[in-house]
């Protein structure tokens, strides 16, 4: 299959030329690989990519094409006629050798597929503790394979708030488990949410469908609320063969208070994309869960070295969630 890479970077040049040097180690190589800098400054640019790495085509966006979403639909755009899935990977990735011909293979096997995600390997710790096991509180459990809960996801197993979905599912009152809790099994799972940052989809889907432009800047649930109106026309799967490493690089991030904000008023947007007509227990729920997350993390203020960030991200939910009584965000497709 021919298939084209779409990388969509801002300030980080060493990641992006460590992800590069990764994908020129791959088993199957790229068709197309479409570099979409927004960056500020020339020093990506400078690096001259296309002289460095086969089949990139590089383009330096001015500010009206700035922004995760507008770069993915302007890289989108600058795809060849010819390609048949479009990759998509955030600037600060490591790939295993063999991970594209393992997510190329997905398609191959379940035709039906309109996307397949990768799977991140070095977030989480899993042990294999096979069939009907009995997790504890402090445990998450899915297909033979458990790691620990965070301490979110406790409270909310302690208050009945945890999601009643599986991995890779957005209950109706949202905050779900993401993929990043699928078990290192090597097996594929539906599903109906992926992170776009390790994401793929089948060309045709963005003859109809295209990242939203609510999603400015930084672009925090991007990944969700498209992969969510995706999953309404077909069906997404998580290839956990298809590996990769994630190195959270904090340039070209947004402060801790724009974050903190854009968690509970983006969060609010992609609930109401899966759910546009929520009932009273969810919009209860939904709620409780976000107000509840909030005061885990103000607890950080005393619990963790990063005190200032975790105030001022507390601050920005706050504002937040106060509000979505008087603006709510608007649909902008």
């Amino acid at each position: 299959m021919k298939f084209a890479l779409i990388i969509c970077t801002y300030l980080r040049p060493t990641p992006l030329l460590k992800l590069l040097q990764s994908v020129d180690k791959q088993t199957v190589y790229p068709s197309q690989i479409v570099i979409v800098d927004g960056s500020t400054d020339n020093v990506t640019l400078n690096l001259n990519l296309e002289n460095q790495f086969k089949n990139v085509c590089y383009f330096k966006v001015t500010v009206a094409d700035r922004g995760l979403t507008k770069q993915r639909n302007f890289g989108i755009q600058k795809v060849a006629e010819a390609i048949e899935v479009v990759c998509f990977l955030d600037d600060d990735i490591i790939l295993e050798n063999n991970y594209f011909e393992e997510l190329l293979k997905t398609y191959q096997v379940l035709p039906d597929a309109l996307g397949v995600g990768g799977n991140i390997i070095n977030e989480s710790k899993w042990e294999f503790v096979g069939d009907n096991y009995k997790a504890s509180l402090r445990e998450f459990y899915f297909d033979g394979w458990k790691q620990n809960d965070g301490s979110r996801f406790i409270l909310r197993k302690a208050m009945g708030l945890d999601s009643d979905c599986p991995p890779g599912y957005s209950s109706m009152y949202s905050h779900g488990r993401s993929v990043g809790f699928l078990p290192p099994s090597g097996k594929t799972y539906e599903v109906e949410m992926m992170m776009g940052g390790v994401s793929s989809f089948r060309k045709k889907v963005f003859e109809s469908i295209n990242f939203s432009t609510y999603f400015v800047g930084y672009g925090l649930y991007e990944d969700a609320d498209f992969s969510l109106r995706v999953a309404k026309i077909g069906k997404l799967y998580l290839n956990t063969a298809a590996k990769l490493h994630h190195y959270h690089d904090g340039s070209g991030r947004p402060n801790q208070y724009t974050y903190g904000k854009m968690v509970v008023r983006n969060g609010w947007y992609v609930w109401r994309v899966k759910n546009p007509h929520p009932t009273i227990q969810h919009h209860f729920k939904w709620h409780a869960i976000t107000i509840l997350l909030t005061v885990v993390r103000f607890s950080n203020i005393f619990t963790s070295n990063k005190r200032i960030e975790a105030f001022t991200e507390t601050l920005g939910r706050t504002v937040g969630w106060w509000v979505l009584w008087f603006n709510r965000p608007k649909r902008s497709l």
